[in-house]
């Protein structure tokens, strides 16, 4: 008898890896074909490794925050969020006042956060009564209170800003006296380049060494558990996949501290990073909440929700009010490691690199998670790395890669939109044949 259960278990063991396989290839062939065109990329540009490692570590520190912030609207059936613009500009309202004040450093950036979390509030509460409205074309909607937004955003700081707003600040206002100047620079002494960036470094291969070894403990401990306690469960296709990639970093992280190779002199900024784990771990630990199962609730199915006694419009309204607050921190991170604020440029075309990015990492309309947000955004700026050089050193014209470039940021939104209506399309004709 306990041959036949232990047949049965590996039966079912081996049938759930084969499906595991199949659904891990189908959901993740976005993102493997551009892993392919990234590595391509790489061999093709003869960029030197540790500019590439430099380069990226850069943009990914200062890019994940905001693209972390769109989590949450897709779980909770919001779809895309391209109201994270708005929250941009909330950021932006707080670096110009903080500029004003001359809170410089960590202390300036921190400022910059307490500003800049109920101008968010306020800008979220306002989102969200607009899409309550709109249910069913809630991207659009958001898409079109960018553009108002920022109508409204540059007519407070070119027209009111000098008027109604006293601002006698020569280093941010126009030589006429009203309207602030189109850049402001941070990298002053009063400024706020680097002030969270600066706080704490680290190589960047001795963090990774760590953070693998302890992972794989991790991954081995749970996996010894689960087949003690409940053999069922156990989805080998994944541990094996977990196992190898986290394996794989811990062996190139060890060869480049024990080689002494150059690209030990990567360093990696430890409290943004330290901002980004906690804004992971708060998209993961929300869900396991009240809060977080009534999202899924809602954006799976409102009606649902709504016989479930979930208040639909109530859980949208925080959902989007989470996601514009931490689009505001997120565009403050971002602008602190420029270290320039373009005033009526630098939010403009955020909300769709983050979306181009979330998609390249694997994300959908409905579904999206942190793992594949930051896989996302490796993709996208490792393209932006190497694609002009790639396009120079095979055709001869570097343009051609800022053409790719463009085509990446815009093509794969739209490819991704279309699969979502095609996908809602076929469950609609399936629930039609079952019934």
């Amino acid at each position: 008898m306990a041959g036949v259960n232990e047949a049965k278990t590996t039966k079912t063991n081996k049938t759930n890896t084969s499906n595991s396989i199949k659904k891990f290839l189908f959901d993740s062939s976005v993102p493997l074909l551009f892993i392919i065109i990234c590595l391509a990329g790489v061999y093709f540009s003869e960029l030197p490794l540790l500019f590439i490692m430099n380069t990226l570590l850069k943009r990914v520190t200062r890019n994940s925050f905001m693209v972390l912030s769109l989590i949450i609207p897709v779980i909770a059936g919001l779809g895309l969020n391209f109201g994270i613009v708005i929250g941009a500009m909330a950021g932006q309202f707080a670096i110009i006042a903080v500029t004003h004040f001359k809170i410089s450093g960590f202390p300036g950036f921190m400022m910059c956060i307490l500003l800049a979390t109920p101008i968010a509030i306020i800008f979220g509460i306002f989102i969200a009564i607009l899409l309550n409205r709109t249910k069913g074309q809630e991207m659009i909607s958001s898409m079109i209170a960018g553009f108002f937004a920022n109508g409204v955003y540059q007519f407070i700081l070119l027209f009111l800003v000098g008027t109604l707003i006293p601002l006698r600040n020569p280093d941010l206002v126009l030589s006429r006296g009203i309207g602030v100047r189109n850049t402001i620079d941070l990298t002053t002494a009063t400024g706020l380049k680097y002030s969270l960036d600066n706080v704490l470094w680290y190589p960047l291969f001795y963090v990774l060494a760590g953070i693998a070894a302890l992972v794989i403990i991790v991954i081995c401990i749970d996996y010894y558990l689960k087949r003690k306690k409940i053999p069922e469960s156990i989805d080998n296709f994944k541990f094996i996949t977990q196992l190898i990639i986290t394996a794989a970093i811990l062996a190139v992280s060890l060869y480049v501290i024990m080689t002494g190779s150059i690209l030990i002199n990567v360093k990696l900024p430890i409290i943004t990073t330290l901002f980004i784990a906690a804004l992971w771990w708060f998209n993961v630990s929300i869900m396991k909440t009240k809060m977080g199962q009534d999202f899924r609730t809602v954006g799976h199915d409102m009606e649902i929700a709504k016989i479930s006694g979930v208040d639909v419009d109530r859980t949208r309204t925080i959902a989007m009010i989470i996601s514009t607050v931490f689009a505001a921190w997120g565009q403050i991170i971002f602008l602190q490691n420029i270290g320039t604020l373009s005033t009526y440029g630098s939010h403009v075309s955020i909300a769709t690199f983050s979306i181009a990015a979330i998609l390249l990492g694997g994300a959908s309309v409905t579904k999206a998670t942190s793992g594949q947000a930051i896989l996302g955004v490796i993709l996208f700026h490792t393209l932006f790395i190497v694609s002009p050089k790639a396009g120079n050193n095979l055709f001869g014209d570097a343009q051609i890669g800022e053409f790719f470039r463009a085509f990446v940021s815009y093509g794969v939104i739209g490819v991704a939109l279309g699969l979502h209506a095609w996908n809602k399309r076929v469950q609609a004709i399936r629930r039609r044949l079952d019934a």
